[in-house]
């Protein structure tokens, strides 16, 4: 691969419809700075300066897509509530079209608030219900996307085990995905982790795959195991393990395996880094990229954000040095 090539393949992403099913939050940062120590309880007292609200979940896949000039599609639930009145505003506002997320009042809107003090991460706090979400927003979810799914590029799952990716919705929307030739790439959770079977991409990080498999990928030998193992039980084209300050690792259906190792030079906040990871890799398939080249360009992009503190998109110019950076260390290597 060449800079050249991978600067063709992003230009490719520019108008790419794809759907991101999930489970869409808010993220909301409390900011502020840390001078001493509560008289009640051995904890920093963090003196809050600012709070901010950015989207989160499905939410920063489909913020990512959009940075990189595809076109997103939400497709998700949102609560009767504050939480959710504001996720959908910020999307508005943003340009996101809305149809596809669901009000459900019987379910509140998720929100996952963190405390950074001094650019550290301090605390986290969720509210949130884990729950399946009920038989008839399945059906509304499931009647939006079948008349979506013609014009679609490409379908993300984002599963955060919130409760959208219920069954029998989840195996519905796979066999939909397959009748209408849609390539459908996969950021998994534990609980429906061996459910998405034959899609074009499985993304889970080490830890998922650890605790799902019952093995420590502590070896190089470990990690290829734990590849082949998912694409045998899923029948996936391509398994693609993120292994964080060791990279990824790509496992196609050939047998060949691929170890990407990562770009980040900084890292100030990891969170969000595999919503860029998965939108990358799938606006990537989008434009005509193989799964190589696809994962090296999420490989490149998740190196941008991690150096950001929060959960941020992608910034496009960033990534395009980035990818000339790559290209030039790269040649010298050789």
């Amino acid at each position: 691969m060449t800079p050249q090539q991978l600067q063709t393949r992003l230009a490719g992403m520019a108008g790419k419809h794809i759907a991101v099913l999930g489970d869409y939050m808010l993220d909301r940062y409390l900011w502020g700075s840390v001078t001493r120590v509560s008289p009640e309880a051995p904890v920093p007292i963090v003196d809050v300066e600012r709070e901010t609200d950015h989207l989160g979940g499905a939410a920063n896949v489909a913020n990512n897509l959009a940075a990189l000039e595809a076109i997103p599609y939400p497709i998700g639930i949102v609560g009767e509530d504050g939480t959710g009145a504001r996720l959908l505003q910020l999307m508005r506002e943003k340009g996101f079209q809305t149809d596809g997320l669901f009000v459900d009042a019987a379910r509140p809107t998720t929100i996952k608030t963190r405390v950074i003090a001094h650019h550290q991460h301090m605390v986290r706090t969720d509210r949130e219900l884990r729950d399946g979400i009920a038989p008839h927003m399945q059906e509304q979810i499931f009647t939006y996307l079948q008349e979506l799914m013609p014009a679609l590029h490409a379908l993300i799952i984002e599963d955060y085990n919130k409760g959208v990716l219920a069954q029998p919705l989840l195996g519905n929307v796979l066999a939909l995905a397959k009748q209408h030739h849609c390539p459908v790439t996969v950021d998994p959770k534990f609980n429906h982790f061996l459910d998405y079977r034959g899609v074009t991409v499985f993304k889970p990080n080490r830890k998922e795959t650890e605790d799902v498999l019952g093995l420590r990928l502590k070896s190089q030998d470990e990690v290829v195991r734990a590849g082949q193992i998912l694409l045998q039980k899923l029948h996936a084209e391509n398994v693609l393990i993120t292994l964080g300050a060791e990279g990824m690792a790509l496992f196609q259906r050939n047998g060949e395996v691929y170890r990407i190792p990562t770009r980040a030079r900084r890292v100030h906040d990891v969170s969000g880094a595999g919503d860029t990871v998965i939108a990358t890799l799938t606006a990537a398939l989008a434009a005509g990229a193989d799964s190589i080249e696809a994962a090296t360009l999420a490989n490149i992009a998740a190196s941008v954000v991690v150096a950001e503190v929060g959960a941020v998109p992608i910034d496009k110019q960033r990534f395009l040095e980035e990818i000339i950076d790559w290209g030039m260390q790269t040649a010298f290597e050789a």
